[in-house]
């Protein structure tokens, strides 16, 4: 008998006729299906799908026998998916499908167990033994109801006795689907029985195996806890004799030991403590840990010095170029250290910008001197127990990093480098930096006391060097204990120099580039750094040379001829990384008005620092921008007050600035910009401005200013110079007390550049302003230009006698106004 019905696919899930089971149904046509359904006679037929991944499966994808079933009832969710609980009746073979649009629509036809009813002995006892075997299949499997095993016991009916089992026991899909599609009961009670033989078997197997694991779970827990008993009877029974030797190993280390009278006897209480104490206590693993502490620490073990002077320096000048000062230092150092049996050992600081080889440096000293190194770093400490050690009364106490770098060492004499020195900070911990006191005094360093150790320990034969970025964040005290080298960024000639003798050779071996032709010419270098890299060491330098090579590398690899040579000039680097990363600034083409070179000293070393104004009709106000800090723009305001208080001398009327505005700008906005050396450059920048008089194109300047027009030193003469060098500068400009300072800069650049000293802003002004022409309408400045420049006080007396003029006049001009019309 054929029907029509719809059609149910079901994911992973075989129902047999009489078994009830729940549903969450969520895709559209599964619920289209249910609402069909609901809407005749709440008859559905209910198929499994062959793959149950499949989201939309075709009717040649789902099984074709499958159990017509009752929906009793019917729940919508909130997520928009139903749950909906199904009896199955009866087993139905899809005989075609009638639509599979909206919801799947077939007709079905209705499968009668064939069988059932004759009065077979044979099938009577099959029946008898599928129920024994379910029985003990319960007995077996835990997950299964006892109550299940009286209810099956119960069951009449031939065909739903094998449909009940095969719904509760757990066969894999593809059994429950054959044992749905078999329509003799007869077959269907013999293939049930033999799937439950088979799956009774694996539950025995499970249950041996269970009970043999268990069975040697509780024989290792019992071995364990009588190895423990035993180990702790023994422990009881030899623990005196193993204390003994290792109080007697204590004393016999302690006596052969070199060290300080104080420490050998405090070694000896700390013995004589531990002996009364039980080996097991917390505390004598503290004293123990203390005595160890004590011991491996170097008290007379020192290296002997190298005190070959040509040596050391040949060794500094292999692994540094430049770097003079602190190379000559060290020298210095040796050749005392030769004359005299014992000095303290130096305690130096270099100060300069990252990549310059101030760590480096310590590593080529240690190896100059024959001493071991060790190195420290403080960026980020705070805790001031870090540098002199925790109390023992703490737990996990331990020495600070000072004696834990010596004991790392194991000599008293090593290079201690303690890296980052201007980046240690204080919290409520401490000031790890007060503590650095002690440790880099030479007066106190000879009995250095951590408060771990608690005893007297000699610092003063060990070569503390120190790096920093900037001294500015250094205290000042912690300061005055160190000899200070700066070491200022290189120039570019000292960087072609490094890169040529030190950095391309060094990348060619990192890159295995030892036996290929390749010839890096000067301007590729130059390429690199004017336009790859800013910065005052060399670290971005040698990335990029190493990026170079690199590629040079990938090509060589895809093309390993032999003879084959590169050639690396400034546009194959340009090929290499793409477009230039940065610019140096240039001089201007032509001499501008309100326009003025500046120098600037960054942490990338010297710059040229542009320095434009504008002036337009307003009330007096004056803007500064480019990101300027507050000193700069004290300059600025300084330069206004000067220019005001010279109107007169400059041929500007007293009261010009009630009737302009000024605007002064520093270009390349996003850089930060800071300090007092811009002043004589704003001063010439307004002047400029306000008189219309060009400044030369070819003068840069630097200096500091004071309200009386004086000239004040800076700093960073060289840096400042050499960029003015790199620009194209023929004139600086710079304060008379920073002439000493010229010994530092190279002669290549001395040659080339024409310096000015001044001692005022008057002297900067007739430098720099471009000449004017004999018929210039202003007299005044003309004069000034000149050298002619009117005293102080007569300037004084002028504008005095202007404002007086004017004040007389604007009191006849109010009382004209008072007068009545008639």
């Amino acid at each position: 008998m054929a029907r029509k019905i719809p059609l149910l696919p079901l994911r992973e899930l075989i129902v047999f006729p009489h078994e009830v089971v729940p549903l969450f149904v969520g895709r559209e046509k599964s619920i289209a299906a249910l609402e069909e359904a609901m809407a005749d006679d709440r008859h559905i037929l209910l198929c499994a799908q062959k793959k149950a991944k499949v989201n939309d499966p075709k009717p040649e994808g789902i099984h074709t026998v499958g159990t017509i079933g009752t929906i009793i009832q019917l729940l919508r969710l909130p997520d928009g998916t139903v749950k909906v609980l199904v009896e199955g009746k009866t087993r139905a073979r899809i005989e075609k499908y009638l639509d599979t649009g909206k919801c799947f629509f077939v007709e079905a036809e209705l499968l009668q167990p064939e069988g059932e009813g004759e009065d077979d002995p044979e099938l009577a006892a099959l029946v008898r033994s599928v129920q024994a075997t379910f029985e003990n299949y319960v007995k077996l499997n835990k997950r299964v109801p006892p109550e299940l095993a009286v209810s099956v016991q119960s069951i009449e009916s031939p065909a739903r006795l094998a449909d009940t089992i095969a719904a509760h026991v757990n066969f894999k899909l593809t059994a429950k689907q054959e044992l749905l599609e078999t329509e003799s009961v007869r077959a269907r009670l013999e293939k049930l029985f033999e799937l439950m033989q088979n799956e009774i078997e694996i539950l025995q197997v499970e249950k041996k195996i269970r009970t043999r694991v268990k069975k040697q779970m509780e024989k290792n827990q019992k071995e364990y806890y009588l190895n423990e008993q035993m180990q702790a009877i023994q422990k009881e029974l030899g623990s005196q004799d193993e204390f003994k030797n290792e109080i007697a190993e204590l004393e016999e280390r302690i006596r052969r030991k070199k060290m300080s009278k104080e420490a050998a006897e405090r070694l000896k209480k700390e013995l004589k403590k531990l002996k009364m104490m039980s080996p097991m206590s917390a505390e004598a693993t503290v004293v123990r840990n203390y005595i160890d502490v004590v011991l491996a620490l170097p008290w007379f073990e020192r290296t002997e010095d190298k005190l070959d002077v040509e040596e050391a320096e040949k060794i500094l000048d292999e692994d540094h170029y430049g770097l003079e000062k602190p190379k000559q230092r060290i020298v210095e150092y040796l050749a005392v250290q030769k004359l005299v049996n014992k000095i303290r050992g130096p305690i130096l600081c270099l100060v300069g910008p990252p990549g310059v080889g101030k760590t480096s440096l310590a590593k080529s000293v240690a190896r100059a001197t024959g001493r071991k190194f060790v190195r420290v770093s403080l960026g980020g400490v705070r805790d001031e127990a870090e540098i002199r050690g925790h109390r023992r009364t703490y737990i996990g106490a331990m020495p600070g990093k000072i004696l834990h770098g010596i004991r790392k060492a194991g000599s008293a004499n090593p290079v201690f480098l303690l890296d980052e020195i201007d980046k240690m900070s204080m919290d409520f911990r401490g000031d790890p930096s007060a503590a650095m006191l002690e440790v880099l005094d030479p007066e106190q360093n000879v009995a250095f006391v951590d408060h771990f150790l608690d005893l007297d320990y000699d610092l003063s034969e060990v070569l503390f060097i120190c790096t920093a970025n900037s001294l500015h964040t250094i205290p000042i005290p912690l300061r005055d204990r160190m000899e200070i080298i700066e070491l200022s960024g290189y120039t570019d000639e000292d960087k072609l120099k490094i890169a040529k003798q030190y950095l391309i050779p060094k990348q060619i071996e990192q890159n295995g580039l030892e036996g290929v032709d390749i010839q890096v010419g000067d301007p590729a270098v130059k390429e690199l750094i004017h336009h790859y890299t800013k910065e005052a060491g060399v670290r971005s330098l040698e990335r990029e040379t190493a990026a170079v090579l690199r590629k040079i590398a990938r090509e060589y690899v895809k093309d390993p001829r032999k003879g084959q040579s590169f050639k690396v000039d400034a546009k194959y680097v340009q090929k290499l990384l793409g477009p230039r990363k940065y610019r140096f600034n240039r001089a201007e083409e032509i001499d501008s008005i309100g326009m003025v070179n500046g120098l600037a000293y960054t942490s990338f070393g010297g710059d040229l620092l542009p320095v434009e104004t504008t002036v337009t009709s307003g009330k007096g106000k004056v803007t500064l921008t480019g990101q300027l800090g507050d000193v700069i723009k004290e300059s600025a305001h300084a330069a206004v007050t000067y220019v005001r208080a010279r109107s007169l001398v400059l041929g500007l009327e007293p009261d010009f600035y009630e009737y302009v505005d000024f605007h002064v700008h520093f270009p390349e906005g996003a850089v930060p910009k800071d300090g007092p050396s811009a002043g004589v450059t704003i001063v010439t920048s307004l002047v400029s401005a306000l008189l219309r008089v060009p400044v030369r194109k070819d003068v840069a300047m630097t200096g500091e200013i004071n309200l009386r027009g004086k000239v004040l030193p800076i700093g960073g003469l060289k840096e400042k110079v050499l960029a003015a060098y790199r620009a194209e500068i023929t004139t600086v400009i710079c304060p008379r007390e920073n002439e000493k300072d010229l010994h530092e800069v190279p002669k290549t650049v001395l040659k080339a550049i024409e310096f000015k000293f001044a001692d005022t802003i008057d002297d900067v002004l007739r430098w720099a302003i471009a000449p004017l022409a004999e018929d210039h309408p202003n007299a005044p400045l003309r004069a000034f230009l000149g050298g002619t420049t009117p005293a102080e006080a007569d300037d004084w007396r002028a504008v005095r006698q202007f404002l007086r003029d004017r004040e007389r006049q604007e009191r006849a001009e109010r009382s004209r106004e008072n007068e009545p019309v008639h």
